[in-house]
């Protein structure tokens, strides 16, 4: 087995779209519009499957916002530098709420990004 994606439901694909990759560096990988069956995808990553996992971005027509509900946690990303990865997404119009610090307990150091439907993402800073 192995993980291909993780699906999100977005009010505004334009604008999730613009978000992973302007600000987070994505990649738009495709898309595939339904609009009989009432929706639009939208595939973004750093690289496609199989060799990476993806984030597939769900616009269920005329739905412009969702309760995210307490289940769901976050996104994980691994990046070198941490700081420069924040100021970055900062300076796209991110928004960073969790600066970069030690785990709590721990000495891996992390953030928290939020994305424009309110998703937490950690960043995880590792060795390359």
């Amino acid at each position: 087995m192995r993980f291909l994606h993780t699906m999100l439901r977005v009010g505004d694909l334009q604008r999730s779209i613009d978000f992973y990759t302007r600000v987070m560096g994505m990649r738009l990988l495709r898309t595939t519009e339904r609009p009989e069956q009432g929706y639009s995808l939208a595939f973004v990553g750093y690289g496609s499957n199989p060799e990476q996992a993806e984030i597939e971005l769900t616009y269920n027509h005329g739905v412009g916002s969702y309760e995210l509900g307490t289940a769901y946690g976050h996104i994980a990303l691994g990046m070198n530098d941490i700081h420069a990865a924040c100021e970055k997404i900062r300076a796209g119009g991110g928004k960073v709420t969790r600066e970069p610090g030690p785990v709590k307990g721990g000495t891996t150091v992390i953030a928290f990004v939020t994305d424009p439907d309110g998703y937490k993402i950690e960043l995880i800073e590792r060795d390359a």
